[in-house]
């Protein structure tokens, strides 16, 4: 049986920057053996899989897999699996358009809404679908700084700590100093490996940031490594954002109200990719959090399986 695929260069506007994405459409049928190694047979960050939803009303069942393992929730996956769900359902030639899908992912229901455009890459932006919350976690500050290849003093600025998120996905959030300290990075995982915390049954995952950015908008610079997963390092991951929105509002004290946050990840990779983070604040805890960002199709073909 031949299946679609499409790849998706997504949180980026830009056909060959972003993270690649590989989306196997009608899916179904597929077991997750297979899927693992198609997933392998791609060997980009994510590949995730178009199934018939299993309730009715929504838009489609969502299985996600990296090189190394399935994941219940993943931000790149979920914005370029809504665009290309919403492209190969929709005249986009002629006027743009706003659409509403409902991806049933392992976490759970996601939310999400698109904007098709006609000149313009299209955009979509998921309410997360678990609020991030702080994992019980304890770290050597010159370990982390060994695995890295940086100075104990480069790790943490102002009143961040290495601390342990998730919102779906565990994630170390590692605080460097300065746009430099995270490009002069040099990742080792056998050295990350002996100081990463196992949570929710696995190896977490290090996602380093700092304030500012390349691009004068953004908020954060950051940069993720994900052994475990099988991927040496990712250009943009949605996932550690849903989980560092947690660690932005403990550390930076958040009042009430509406705060937009723009992310960079993956200039070190020649793959600049933009996040976009919302945060809703109330009664001095996060009320909703949204994840977003813009899309573009770079190829499509077929599997022979």
């Amino acid at each position: 049986m031949s299946r679609r695929y499409a790849i998706y260069d997504v949180f980026t506007d830009t056909r060959l920057a972003g993270n690649p994405l590989a989306v196997v459409f009608d899916a179904d049928g597929l077991d997750d053996g297979t899927m693992q190694r198609i997933a392998r047979e791609f060997n980009l960050s994510e590949t995730v899989f178009v199934k018939r939803p299993e309730n009715p009303a929504h838009t489609a069942r969502l299985r996600i897999f990296t090189p190394g393992r399935e994941l219940p929730f993943a931000g790149h996956p979920t914005v370029g699996a809504a665009i290309a769900i919403a492209e190969a359902a929709e005249d986009v030639a002629t006027q743009p358009r706003d659409l509403v899908s409902m991806l049933e992912e392992n976490i759970g229901p996601v939310r999400c809404a698109v904007k098709l455009g006609v000149r313009e890459a299209a955009f979509a932006e998921f309410d997360v679908p678990r609020k991030s919350a702080r994992l019980e976690a304890t770290f050597d500050r010159q370990a982390l700084a060994d695995a890295f290849s940086l100075k104990p003093g480069q790790v943490g600025f102002e009143n961040h700590v290495p601390s342990l998120w998730s919102a779906g996905v565990a994630f170390v959030m590692i605080p460097v100093h300065d746009v430099a300290a995270a490009a002069a990075v040099e990742f080792d995982p056998t050295l990350w490996e002996r100081c990463a915390p196992f949570a929710e049954g696995r190896l977490a995952s290090a996602y380093l940031y700092c304030r500012g950015g390349v691009n004068h908008n953004a908020r954060f610079h950051t940069r993720m490594f994900a052994p475990d997963m099988g991927i040496s390092e990712d250009p943009a991951t949605g996932a550690a954002v849903a989980a560092l929105s947690g660690a932005i509002h403990f550390f930076d004290k958040l009042v009430d109200g509406h705060h937009p946050f723009l992310i960079e990840q993956g200039v070190e990779m020649g793959r600049p990719s933009s996040i976009h983070l919302h945060l809703d604040i109330s009664g001095g805890a996060i009320a909703r959090a949204r994840i977003g960002g813009q899309a573009v199709r770079l190829a499509a073909g077929m599997l022979d399986l």
